[in-house]
């Protein structure tokens, strides 16, 4: 139970933007020199990891959440919200870095996603944000290889064997029921694929 715990926390889902971002300037072509890559990866890690932390902090202290995990529908519902509007805005704000605009799109396509899983809580379905993030970040490898023609199938397959191992952690720890392990992870992936086609659109 304990391997299950760390992966669950190890890859928590607000680390998955700041991961897909890491990713993208490790293996895509050069296109902007080091020094902006550390100040785009500390602007994104602020933005969506610093931010959302200390917005769930503030949340416990008023005792509007009953633990960080969320584990209620409801409990999630202003965090997600939160996180959809900045999303949003971390993808704009990198639009206007032409060169990194494909990542921009990703942090949309993270957008459509968070506003699918906000919709299906009025269902009752409380959607996985472990295997959402893992989803999305395994479509925008394949979209960067796709896009960039260079042949990730080595890291493509780890990140299906990773997706796997937190499906399987998050069933254990019974943190969700299986079709939202699947429904998070078919999300996470097809809305990268949703985004990525506005790119070429446009």
């Amino acid at each position: 139970m304990r391997f299950y715990k760390l992966i669950s926390y190890v890859f928590h889902p607000l680390l998955f933007s700041f991961i897909g971002s890491f990713i993208y300037l490790l293996l895509t072509p050069k296109h902007i020199v080091k020094k902006q890559e550390y100040v785009l990866l500390l602007i994104i890690f602020i933005s969506t990891y610093i931010l959302p932390v200390f917005l769930l902090v503030l949340l416990k202290k008023l005792n509007l959440i009953e633990s960080y995990q969320l584990e209620s529908i409801e409990e999630r519902k202003f965090p997600i919200l939160f996180f959809i509007i900045l999303s949003f805005m971390v993808g704009l704000l990198l639009l206007n870095i032409e060169i990194v605009q494909l990542l921009a799109y990703s942090f949309f396509g993270i957008s459509l996603a968070l506003s699918a899983t906000y919709l299906l809580f009025y269902t009752k379905i409380k959607t996985s944000l472990h295997t959402l993030g893992i989803g999305g970040i395994l479509g925008f490898v394949i979209i960067m290889s796709y896009e960039y023609q260079l042949n990730f199938n080595i890291i493509i397959a780890f990140l299906f064997v990773l997706s796997g191992i937190i499906a399987v952690s998050r069933l254990k720890l019974n943190a969700h029921q299986p079709n939202e392990i699947y429904i998070g992870f078919l999300m996470g992936m097809i809305t990268q694929f949703i985004s990525f086609q506005f790119y070429h659109s446009i």
